[in-house]
């Protein structure tokens, strides 16, 4: 560990299990900092949930504070009112300032990083017992963005009212943030331009999303398979979106033309909309143990995202286990990955198919993008790589 250097870690969701993109970051990020720092991990919880931590692990201590419950009536309202928004306010709680106050009592830490805009509120609490400390704003996603896209998409006019509302007082709230924390980490050079643009004299660092590339390699042809695979949170509506998408326009017409062909679904908490889809050749899974047999068994990945931003864990977990991938350029964005030689992209849904068919008849093209996709994971963007960056930053 490291000598003098303390860091509070707070995090919007438990640590563990490791089953969700943010849990990934969180987890895998907050690990890197311990070769080089004590690391206190500050977990909210959901009212309904057991707290866990990883065990064994590397952290100094591990703290758990129960959460508000998400989306309550009082909490929409509030967060129509402003100035607070709602997906802010699911964040608030007595408990959780407690556990911090206490926390802060007990030991003198030198920097705290928080996890996600949700959480940047207790910034001000944190200051006003430690003014000295240094802060650092994790950005998953640019939020305002994300609900924004989500509001234009919509077709519920309540939901698109609430969501517009939402992605302002996010907006605002961002930027006091962008003023407020000595730095910022980002997942995308993308990303950090944007914040630039808005910030240009914010600190803004891109620790990209990563992937432990050992444990998900497994060597080996995939001429063989002829399972397509989608990998994904179905609660984020992204997800959803992009699934029902691919069923609904490219889905029928590979169907068609390739007999042997399946497709499964991966990913916690499925809507109705997407249990629906469930065929003799489209399988949801729901909650898996385990997202690498998924990998093994298939020929692609495809990520036909249409909304969202951040990196997609997804795409670097496919390459890292040899699957070519196959995105949307949306999908993709973030990832120094080009076209043919580490991914396929394709927007529209002819082009997606022509992607898959290509893959499915040109085994040069296969082994192509297998080799090199694995080769730029592993030197841009294993975890240990990329901790090596964050524990520089703090130095």
């Amino acid at each position: 560990m490291g000598g003098n250097l303390k860091i509070l870690f707070l995090c919007p969701q438990p640590l563990w299990p490791v089953n969700t993109g943010a849990r990934l970051r969180n987890f895998h990020l907050a690990n890197a900092l311990c070769a080089h720092a004590e690391v206190t991990i500050l977990q909210a919880v959901n009212p309904a949930d057991s707290p866990s931590s990883p065990s064994p692990n590397s952290f100094q201590s591990v703290l758990s504070a129960v959460r508000g419950k998400s989306y309550s009536a009082l909490n929409v309202l509030r967060g129509i009112r402003g100035p607070i928004p709602v997906t802010v306010l699911n964040y608030a709680s007595k408990d959780i300032e407690r556990v911090l106050r206490e926390a802060l009592e007990s030991s003198a830490f030198n920097a705290v990083q928080i996890e996600s805009i949700h959480m940047a509120p207790y910034l001000e609490m944190i200051r006003r017992r430690n003014p000295g400390i240094n802060a650092v704003l994790d950005w998953h996603n640019v939020e305002s963005e994300l609900i924004q896209q989500y509001a234009a998409s919509t077709a519920n006019p309540a939901k698109r009212f609430i969501a517009g509302r939402t992605s302002t007082l996010l907006y605002r709230m961002e930027q006091d943030a962008l003023k407020s924390f000595s730095a910022h980490t980002v997942v995308s050079e993308l990303e950090r331009d944007k914040l630039l643009k808005r910030a240009p004299d914010a600190k803004i660092h891109v620790i990209a999303n990563g992937v432990d590339a050992a444990t998900f390699a497994r060597p080996g042809s995939t001429a063989s398979r002829r399972t397509l695979l989608f990998v994904g949170s179905m609660d984020y509506h992204a997800n959803s979106e992009a699934v029902l998408w691919f069923c609904r326009e490219i889905w029928p017409r590979l169907a068609a033309e390739f007999p042997s062909l399946d497709f499964k679904i991966v990913g916690r908490n499925p809507p109705s909309s997407v249990k629906d889809l469930a065929s003799d050749r489209i399988t949801v899974t729901g909650t898996v143990d385990d997202v690498r047999p998924y990998y093994h068994e298939a020929f692609s990945v495809v990520v036909p995202l249409r909304v969202g931003g951040g990196t997609r864990l997804k795409i670097l977990e496919a390459m890292a286990a040899g699957v070519p991938v196959i995105s949307t350029r949306l999908g993709a964005e973030g990832i120094a990955a080009e076209d043919r030689k580490q991914i396929l992209l394709a927007d529209t849904p002819a082009d997606m198919a022509a992607a898959i068919r290509s893959l499915l008849t040109e085994p040069g093209l296969v082994s192509s993008l297998r080799d090199s996709a694995r080769t730029l994971v592993e030197s841009n963007y294993d975890w240990r790589v990329l901790g090596a960056k964050l524990a520089e930053l703090y130095r």
